[in-house]
């Protein structure tokens, strides 16, 4: 037993492991969390862990290289056109480009959701609650990744067809993949259309290398319910808090309430609602007239049958009589 397990109050074992709690927060996984706490980079009341299995019930006192960390009250999502030559990482030793670096200021900390790597383009997920990314990760969810993949090599439509059975690549499963050829180009290019539910790591390189297509340009165009749409290079759009929690209703009506923020909640009467429509002149007397209610809706006017109208001659006769009119310009008396 470590001497931050010992410090614990038995009395305070409602507490949740730190790993989590920062993971909800949106300062990485669980597992990468794990890795910070073992390089001495998460501390507590000016002391570093050196254990994920700490227990905590609040973020008060919790650094992450030197940074207090606040709470979360709100889970949200946005979507992003990840350049091609971008990492996916928070710091890279080598200086590289990372998608987190030109990112609005008013996101504040987000992780992305999975990986691409730095060749792959396309749709990247990020959010400020680890949980959420996680739940989205998982296998077991199966939520489909899919993607365009531009191949070099002849496509055998047969052989893509039954990578739905799934198959095993140097000691490595992957499940079923739905894969289509979208068009053979002129030349030896062909663009693939695909479909993954587990998202290993290179996944869909390593399946196409295995069929002898070597893949020259990935992007990923869907992640679950959500697409690249029209987001251009770079661009991020968040995710509406109607649309997140309508798509996302499995996530948010299983989640557990964190110990470090309030239980992932929203707020419908905020959600824009559908506008009434506009009133056009003339569809009050047609929603009278199709319900057998001729009685005009202007003043001034009578209608009290089909095609009645004063024209500006006085009021009609009163009861049942009917009052025949001359024709203008025709005979007096015809």
């Amino acid at each position: 037993m470590t001497d931050n397990e010992k410090d614990i109050n038995p009395d305070e074992q409602a507490g949740e492991r730190i790993a989590k709690a920062l993971a909800r927060a949106g300062i990485a996984s669980r597992r990468e969390v794990e890795r910070m706490i073992a390089d001495g980079r998460v501390s507590v009341d000016g002391k570093k862990l050196d254990t994920p299995a700490f227990l905590v019930t609040t973020l008060d006192g919790i650094k992450v290289d030197g940074e207090a960390i606040t709470q979360v009250s709100e889970t949200k999502l946005w979507r992003m056109h990840k350049r091609r030559g971008t990492l996916t990482t928070h710091r890279d030793p080598e200086g590289r480009p990372t998608v987190f670096e030109k990112l609005p200021t008013h996101m504040g900390r987000v992780i992305s959701v999975g990986r691409l790597d730095m060749n792959t383009e396309g749709l990247l997920l990020l959010t400020n609650d680890g949980e959420l990314a996680r739940w989205l990760e998982l296998p077991k969810n199966e939520v489909i990744r899919r993607y365009r993949v531009r191949v070099h090599g002849r496509v055998d439509e047969r052989i893509l067809a039954s990578l739905k059975n799934g198959l095993t690549i140097e000691g490595t499963h992957y499940g079923s993949i739905e894969a289509s050829l979208e068009r053979q180009q002129e030349g030896a290019n062909a663009w693939v259309t695909v479909a993954i539910r587990e998202g290993k790591n290179r996944e869909v390189r390593r399946v196409m290398e295995h069929l002898g297509l070597a893949v020259n340009r990935l992007i990923r165009t869907h992640y679950g319910p959500f697409s690249l749409g029209t987001l251009t290079d770079g661009t991020v759009a968040q995710v509406g808090e109607k649309q997140l929690h309508e798509v996302l209703s499995d996530y948010f009506s299983t989640e557990k309430q964190s110990v470090v923020a309030p239980k992932i909640r929203h707020t419908p009467e905020k959600w824009a609602k559908a506008k009434p429509k506009a009133t056009k002149p003339g569809d009050i007397r047609r929603r009278k007239a199709k319900n057998g209610d001729f009685t005009s809706d202007r003043p001034g006017k009578n209608t009290s049958r089909p095609g009645a109208s004063d024209r500006g001659r006085g009021p009609k006769p009163s009861g049942n009589t009917l009052t025949l009119r001359p024709n203008r310009g025709s005979p007096k008396g015809r």
